[in-house]
């Protein structure tokens, strides 16, 4: 079990790349180094919104099936197999999987993991904490959402910085509105984590999403004034704060896509895609 004598993890046996059927479209970056400059914009009209919402919805049940499976004594790699075959079963293609070379389908951020864990032969205990991220591709559109979840019983510190987290982004959404800033989305979580002293990482943020997978759009989850992009009705894009127990300076692993906290404290993370309407946000990354 890939932990050390601390509890830390330690990286994993990765097992082969899943296949996916051809008759599922790809993205067009699978099998290069990297996605295409992407020259669209963030805004979309209603029936690429409703595209969106599809992807999003096939996304948000394969985190369904992923929840329903979290037992103690699965592995991550076992979580990555359900979402897998979900998605290729609502056909969809799962949008991580050959991202810059990803090796999986989705992203399995266990305790002191910030975001983008690879998925391996470690086995999940009572009490830990369990971010899946899951983003599906259909119809030429990207749908995108993670939930953090809990394995068995865990400790109250553990389970209030889930509860803190989800309503960081629920708090994020409610501040969505045309005319705003973008900032004023990162304004309302920080203030909202000061209350308990908690570390909101800045490093990672939210983004644009839909034909792209990362449009550049940059939604932040801190007081940043200089992200001044103008929320519109029908721009698309994510919210998915990052909490932690502790510091926000951050590790990447070898692998070059795990980020853990510097101190090994705990994080939590929520995730929704979102379109702006003309009374607040849609969210559609809803099962």
């Amino acid at each position: 079990m890939p932990r050390d004598s601390h509890g830390h993890l330690t990286p994993g046996r990765i097992s082969a790349q899943r296949p996916v059927p051809a008759s599922i479209p790809r993205p067009e970056y699978v099998g290069k180094a990297g996605p295409a400059p992407y020259t669209g914009g963030d805004v979309y009209d209603a029936p690429t919104v409703e595209l969106i919402r599809e992807s999003g919805r096939i996304a948000s049940q394969a985190i369904d099936a992923v929840q329903a499976a979290l037992r103690p004594g699965v592995t991550t790699d076992e979580l990555d197999r359900v979402a897998h075959e979900f998605v290729v079963a609502h056909g969809a293609y799962p949008s991580t999987l050959g991202y810059r070379g990803f090796p999986k389908s989705i992203c399995t951020s266990l305790n002191e993991v910030i975001c983008h864990g690879i998925p391996d032969d470690t086995t999940l205990v009572e009490g830990d904490l369990l971010n899946v991220d899951v983003t599906a591709f259909k119809d030429g559109v990207h749908g995108d959402l993670n939930r953090t979840m809990i394995v068995g019983e865990a400790p109250q510190a553990t389970v209030d910085l889930v509860d803190r987290t989800r309503e960081a982004l629920r708090r994020g959404i409610k501040a969505v509105a045309p005319g705003r800033q973008v900032n004023v989305i990162g304004r309302a979580i920080e203030s909202y984590a000061a209350r308990f002293g908690y570390g909101v990482v800045r490093d990672y943020t939210g983004h644009g999403v839909g034909r792209a997978f990362h449009s550049g759009l940059v939604i932040p989850h801190y007081d940043a004034p200089q992200y001044d992009d103008v929320m519109t009705p029908g721009m698309v894009f994510t919210i998915e704060p990052m909490l932690t127990l502790g510091g926000v300076e951050a590790d990447i692993w070898p692998d070059d896509w795990t980020v853990t906290t510097r101190d090994r404290s705990l994080t939590a993370q929520f995730e929704h895609t979102l379109v702006v309407t003309e009374r607040g946000a849609d969210v559609l990354t809803l099962s």
